[in-house]
Order: structure tokens, then sequence, then C-alpha cells
């Protein structure tokens, strides 16, 4: 199997294939970093909860924003130089979190700014899959999307060097690997004189995937795994510490566990779901997701709680890879649209999770609510999932919850 896998790796330009992962690895620990610094920053300004939770968030929103432009730069003006670009303006968004930031509205700057590292996603994978061929795509898609990884990093060492540094200092030593990748990523990358730029193209192919039923179905289920990944992931230092008293680092450390869970599994889900189908899967899925949810919404003693919550966002990053497997199925022609429209409907969700998160805490005085509207979100996903396989059964070759598509 190791050989095999040396093969695939040398079958495609696999610098280039490690410039991409580089680039969402670092791109992601800057990209939740506010996150991870969200309990230390919140005690400085005195927030309440709601605040706590739009803090988190706003870098998720801005990050979803931008992975539909970021996708139709790459298309037409190339991977490596859009790249480029996002981490230039990471640099600037850390230098002020830096050097400034002195207020809360000054860290929600910060944080909006820092979307253009969650749009790294529309830069690593149109690049790790233009340097391999057609046979090794799954692995190499694989291999950039594992940076995602970058969560756990971020969690586990943020805080720590809080410690020494002060939040403010960390935003400061964050640049340093973001600059070392932009070095990397120009050396490593290959050239994309070859690349044929689709320019007036994209927003054709972006309003023909908008006209498909099919896509907002795939947006929500996305939403639901990749939002309730990453903005869990972005959240849960705050919860760990309003609920069960933790300390930042130990929170920290908890959310990294949580995160790595949830980055590891992710190709495994794409797997079985290449072998099971993507909608069998589901099936059994976002009812597990509903369940867990409900019972971390009981908020339990902390022996209990911590192995829930790394089952939690296991299940949303094993959802992760199976929806993507269900997008790939879908829209075989219009994957680089697909996976730039769905990828942004991951970041709203992520952005809406911490937000009612915090403002269901402020309302009823608990953070129960918002696991258990969570709940009901990833119950509903499960009955839009019934309701395609019924279609699919009474004959039906491409089907949504609504009815057929064509493509």
């Amino acid at each position: 199997m190791g050989r095999t896998l040396l093969a695939g790796l040398r079958a495609g330009h696999w610098p280039s294939l490690v410039g991409a992962w580089l680039h969402f690895e670092v791109s992601f620990m800057a990209w939740l970093l506010i996150g991870a610094l969200g309990v230390l920053i919140a005690d400085d300004f005195g927030l309440t909860a709601s605040q706590k939770g739009i803090l988190v968030a706003v870098p998720l929103l801005g990050g979803a924003v931008l992975r539909v432009m970021v996708g139709l730069c790459s298309d037409r003006f190339g991977a490596k130089r859009t790249g480029l670009a996002l981490l230039l303006g990471q640099c600037l968004a850390l230098l002020w979190g830096w050097i400034g930031a002195t207020s809360y509205a000054q860290v929600l700057g910060v944080g909006l700014l820092l979307g253009v590292a969650g749009a790294s996603f529309a830069v690593a994978l149109p690049l790790a899959s233009r340097a391999y061929p057609p046979a090794h795509q799954g692995l190499a898609m694989g291999v950039a999307a594992a940076g995602n990884s970058g969560v756990v990093l971020a969690a586990f060492f943020a805080p720590r060097m809080a410690q020494v540094v002060g939040w403010h200092g960390v935003f400061g030593l964050m640049t340093i690997p973001v600059l070392a990748t932009a070095v990397l990523f120009t050396v490593l990358v290959r050239g994309e004189a070859g690349h044929a730029r689709q320019e007036g193209n994209s927003w054709r192919l972006m309003g023909n995937g908008l006209r498909e039923p099919s896509m907002y179905w795939l947006c929500f289920l996305y939403a639901i795994t990749f939002g309730g990944f990453v903005g869990l992931a972005s959240f849960l230092p705050i919860f760990f510490h309003d609920e069960y008293g933790l300390n930042p680092v130990t929170a920290g450390t908890i959310t990294a566990v949580c995160g790595l869970a949830g980055s590891v599994i992710r190709p495994l889900g794409g797997y079985v779901a290449d072998r099971r189908g993507g909608l069998l899967v589901l099936r059994f899925l976002f009812p597990s997701i509903a369940l867990l949810a409900v019972t971390v919404g009981q908020l339990p003693q902390f022996l209990w709680a911590g192995p829930l919550m790394v089952a939690v966002l296991a299940a949303l990053g094993f959802g992760n890879g199976v929806v993507f497997q269900v997008v790939s199925d879908r829209f075989r022609r219009q994957i680089g649209v697909a996976t730039g429209l769905v990828g942004a409907s991951g970041g709203i969700g992520g952005f809406l999770l911490p937000s009612a998160l915090g403002v269901l805490k402020d309302v009823a005085g608990s953070y129960g609510g918002g696991f258990f509207v969570f709940a009901g979100l990833a119950l509903a996903a499960w009955t839009t999932v019934e309701l395609a396989l019924r279609r699919r059964r009474v004959g039906l070759k491409q089907v949504t919850p609504f009815g057929s598509i064509s493509h």
C-alpha cells in the first residue's frame, strides 16, 4: 500500500501538491486564530456571550463570502498568483491584530479581514487538482484538504504562546509562518503559463450551477457538516471555559483533540461514501449527529462532555468527506463552481452556529439551546436525504429532495 501511495504522489507534480497543502494548513491556522484566543480576548473586553459568538464567527463569514470570489480569481488570474495575494492579505490582518486591535470593533475588523485565510480552500484544491492526472485526483484532493488540521495547531499552540507574549503578540508571531509559506509556495508551485483560464465562462458556469435545485440542497447539507465542524472548533475554547471553568490552555488542548478527530476522519468519510454510496451513509450519519448534539445540549459533567464533543466533531468531519463525495458525483462537469458554492455555504453555517450559541446563551441562560437547534437542523437534513433516497428508488436517475435535475 505504501508503494502504491508513493507511486500516486509521483504521478503528478508533488511539489505543487505540497505547496497547496501548506497554503491551506497555515491559512486554516490564521483563519481560526481568533477562536483559539477567544477566551483571552473576551476577558480583556468584558464581552457578553452574544459578543463572544460574533467574535469567533466573523472570520468564518469573511471566508464564506470570499471563497466564491477567490475561486473566480483563481480561474482568471491563476491559483498561484491568487494564493500569494491571500497570504499578503493575511499578513495585513495579522499586523493589525498585533499593532492595533485595541477595541472589540477593531478585533471584529481583524476577523473579517482574516476571512481571506478561509478562502485558501478555493486556491489549494484547484492547485492540487491541476497538478495530478484524473486517476489520482482523489489522492491529491485528499492531501490538500488535510490542511484543515490547521485548527489543531491553532487551538493547541495559540493559548500557550499568549501566556508568554500576550494575545496581541500571537498575531505578530503568526506572521512568521505565513511569510515562510509565501516563500515556499512561490518556490514549490509550478508556473501557470499552460493553465487555460475560463475568464468570461466563470460567471456563466456559476449561473448554471445556481439554477440547479441540487446545488442548494448540497449547500444545506454542507452548512450542517462543515459549518458545524468549523463553527464548533472556533467556539469550543469559549464553551469549555464558560461552562466548565477550564483555563484557556486546557480548553485549547481539548479543542485541539476535537479538531484532530474531525480532520483525520474526513478522508475516511469520502472513502466509505465511494464504496457504500454517499446518500446511504448520510442516512445514518445525520441522525447520529442529532443524537450527539442533543446529548451535549444536556450539558453533562465534563467527564462526559469532553468525549462527547470529540465524537460530535468526528461525526461532522466524517460528514464533510461524505457530502463532497456526493458533490463530485452529481456535478462532475461543474466541480469547480460546485466546490466554491458548497464550500461557501459551509463557512456561512460556521458563522451562524457560534452566533446562535452566544445569543441563546444570553437569552435563555444556557448554551444547551444552541445545541438543540443544531440537532433539529441535522434532523431536517436527514429528512431531505430520506426524500432523495425515496425518489431514487422510484426510478429517478438524478434526484434532489424536490425532484429530478439535469446536467
